[in-house]
């Protein structure tokens, strides 16, 4: 419980150091990790059954070479693409999205150092510290925000990728 409380209080003081733009950091990066975590299930646990229905529904078929028939078969192969592919762009525009929110902190605090030297003048590097440490770490933490989504994202659309294919190839293509 101590750890905890102790961990609680560096992330306030982290937010502190770095300005109210952490909360949107963090928010982005949560709402990316949550949807990476879902695309990884749906990969791993959703999408083998669905394989699994289309190639026993295509087997089932008396008719697998009429031009109908591959109709029918590109629009499963479709539908489980759309499956695959299913919040990807979403995952993609928050990786990109990190480091732009980390400039606004950093365009916030950087407005905070002009503030303080146009009241207290340039002759008190304390105040100013303060302004450039909240101006410095929301690009850091976009940064570390959008490093983090895009190395995973990047794993999970080539695991669809090679899903898709692998689905494709299962469906004999007579």
């Amino acid at each position: 419980m101590l750890a905890l409380i102790g961990l609680w209080e560096s992330v306030r003081e982290f937010i502190a150091t770095g300005g109210n733009v952490l909360y949107f950091v963090a928010g982005a990066l949560f709402l990316m990790w949550t949807l990476m975590i879902e695309r990884y299930w749906y990969l791993t646990s959703v999408f083998p059954s669905v394989k699994k229905k289309i190639i026993a529904d295509w087997e089932a078929r008396q008719d697998t070479t009429s031009w109908y028939a591959h109709r029918i078969r590109d629009a499963w192969i479709s539908q489980a693409s759309d499956g695959l592919q299913a919040r990807l762009l979403i995952i993609r525009t928050l990786v990109a999205m990190c480091p732009l929110i980390g400039l606004l902190g950093t365009v916030t605090g950087m407005i905070g150092v002009f503030e303080t030297m146009s009241t207290q003048g340039t002759g008190n590097p304390r105040l100013m510290a303060a302004g450039i440490s909240m101006a410095t770490i929301p690009t850091m933490a976009g940064m570390v925000a959008a490093l983090s989504g895009l190395f995973f994202s990047s794993r999970i659309e080539a695991k669809a990728k090679m899903l898709k294919e692998s689905l494709v190839d299962s469906l004999p293509h007579h």
